[in-house]
């Protein structure tokens, strides 16, 4: 399974931007597909998920301003960036499973292919 992120930048603050995650290597529309991000200094956290039916759940901190969309028939998973914060400044990267069920769905532990990571900076 390969994943290929893209789509990150440089954005004031209140900007947005719009994140692809193309998978290869795999049936996509059965799993989880997850973006995680990590800034500097800071460990790798949870940034929202979207399961294979198509409900989505996010982390705390984005939630009401990012949101994720999938395209089955791409295989490619998009996460949509409004409102950006510096504090939203970090590599961002997709994450996939081959597990169906079971849980640490919201930790890295959970997941074992992983996307390169594209950078977001968001300015003051």
């Amino acid at each position: 399974v390969q994943l290929q992120a893209s789509g990150g930048g440089l954005v004031q603050a209140g900007g947005s931007l719009r994140l692809s995650c193309a998978a290869s290597g795999r049936t996509f529309s059965s799993h989880a597909m997850t973006w995680f991000r990590q800034a500097p200094g800071r460990e790798r956290e949870f940034v929202g998920i979207s399961w294979s039916g198509g409900s989505t759940d996010y982390a705390d901190s984005v939630k009401g301003r990012f949101t994720i969309s999938r395209d089955n028939s791409k295989n490619t998973v998009y996460l949509q960036m409004n409102s950006l914060k510096p504090a939203d400044t970090a590599v961002y990267c997709c994450a996939t499973t081959s597990r169906l069920a079971g849980s640490n769905w919201y930790s890295v532990h959970g997941y074992e292919y992983w996307g390169q990571g594209t950078q977001v900076t968001v300015s003051s």
